[in-house]
């Protein structure tokens, strides 16, 4: 059921709600033989996995080692089989802001940097929020007829402020990952699969490769959570069982990130754990929503839309898919913004069209009237200086943080030491950018 609604959200992400940031990709599965499913029984799987998407994506099944090796620089083929299914990638972040913004023109307000601090709970019911501007230190109160908490790995912090003695709710698994230079581009992933259920990715992502990810339980608080050496090596030594080691040779590491699952409760390790959505209505009425996944986030909010409405006697919503803001088919946008900016190499064309799809003109206008907003923000990368502009009068963007992870590329590239000179100047110099970024 759930594979079903992954597939059919994907499907309308690439067609209606967002083309340009979600990107059909072919995926190859290497067997070993030390693999432990048969190929008979991989074959099997990936040929289901095809079905469940009515086989709209493309063809699912074997593949042979020369085709598997000129889609996949640097695959070990030696004693190997293969089988290949078909997918899609998205840039996380920007579907966030791609999602928050669409809201924003149907009368939501959002909020950086503000911190839930209490519940406003009036005659036995949440009917709001105390809380804080974290940049100028300025309490905010919020009324609202509902509440809902989708705090994602502090659900449970923030159901305590309803209700002091609430259960746990879900728990929390950790996901590292690496990014790496590659020398000639991907034109399809990799999945490998590992022990207990696992599977390891290759993916190209931004001109590079992003490999992971771990999955180990997480008992800390969510804001401790980094990449550790044995991380590293962990993904490493994991990826070595499909790619040829000057591939994935420690030096090609340009960044690191990890991140936290929410997870229902349960027993088992996290890796067999259920990827379902833990929904629940507090004594008081505080709506939770948390677990679940990316792809099928508008199929969530819908359910927790229903939940809060329910609560004060509202509408069903409505399931309907429509396009978020900047939705375009990408190779349109690409020709029409290459015709207006022909001094823009085709690099930076396609990473613009695919951070902000038709919005990519939007992002530019500033530059007819200074021309330096077209130089890169740091040199070879496709990134530019408009963006920074862009993010912080159009996006939210309040930190340095903000614009090289959260808004462009350039943390997950490893340049972002380079960037600082660049982007200092368009900060405010009010905010203390050290005390945000450690902030939790």
């Amino acid at each position: 059921r759930l594979v079903h609604e992954a597939h059919r959200e994907r499907r309308l992400a690439a067609t209606v709600v967002a083309p340009h940031l979600a990107r059909p990709l072919q995926f190859v599965v290497p067997i070993a033989p030390t693999t432990q499913y048969r190929a008979t029984e991989l074959r099997a799987g990936v040929l289901l996995y095809g079905a469940l998407s009515g086989f709209r994506d493309g063809r699912s099944g074997r593949i042979s080692a020369a085709a598997a090796q000129q889609l996949v620089p640097g695959l070990r083929t030696s004693d190997r089989r293969f089988v290949s299914y078909h997918d899609h990638e998205t840039d996380d972040a920007r579907l966030v802001l791609a999602g928050l913004q669409t809201a924003e023109q149907f009368g939501a307000l959002w909020l950086n940097y503000v911190a839930v601090e209490e519940l406003l709970i009036e005659g036995g019911r949440v009917v709001g929020a105390e809380a804080r501007d974290r940049l100028t230190g300025e309490p905010l109160r919020i009324h609202a007829r509902v509440v809902v908490n989708a705090a994602g790995p502090w659900v449970d912090h923030v159901r305590r402020l309803e209700d002091p003695a609430a259960a746990p709710s879900i728990r929390l698994s950790k996901g590292a990952h690496l990014l790496l230079d590659v020398e000639a581009p991907w034109g399809a992933a990799v999945t490998s699969p590992m022990a207990e259920g696992r599977v390891a990715f290759g993916i190209p992502w931004h001109d590079m490769l992003l490999l992971g990810t771990t999955d180990e339980p997480f008992e800390e608080e969510p804001e401790f959570v980094s990449v550790t050496d044995a991380d590293r090596a962990q993904i490493l030594d994991e990826a070595a069982v499909a790619l040829l080691p000057e591939t994935i040779a420690p030096h090609r590491v340009r960044a690191a990130f990890a991140g936290l699952r929410v997870l229902p409760l349960g027993r088992g390790g996290t890796a067999s754990a259920a990827r379902e959505t833990v929904f629940s209505v507090g004594p008081k009425g505080l709506v939770s929503i948390a677990g679940g996944k990316l792809t099928t986030w508008r199929a969530i909010g819908i359910k927790a839309a229903t939940h809060a409405l329910k609560q004060i006697g509202g509408p069903t919503p409505s399931t309907d898919a429509f396009p978020l803001v900047g939705a375009t088919q990408p190779r349109q946008a690409e020709l029409a913004l290459a015709a207006a900016y022909p001094q823009l190499p085709e690099t930076t064309i396609a990473s613009l069209v695919g951070t902000y799809g038709s919005l990519s003109h939007n992002v530019l206008a500033a530059a007819d009237h200074d021309p330096s907003l077209l130089d890169p923000i740091v040199d070879g990368a496709p990134e530019l200086m408009a963006q920074v502009r862009y993010a912080i009068e159009h996006e939210q963007a309040c930190t340095f943080e903000d614009i090289v992870r959260r808004r462009t590329a350039i943390a997950v590239r490893g340049l972002d030491g380079a960037a600082r000179e660049r982007i200092a100047p368009f900060l405010s110099p009010n905010i203390h950018l050290s005390e945000v970024e450690r902030a939790p």
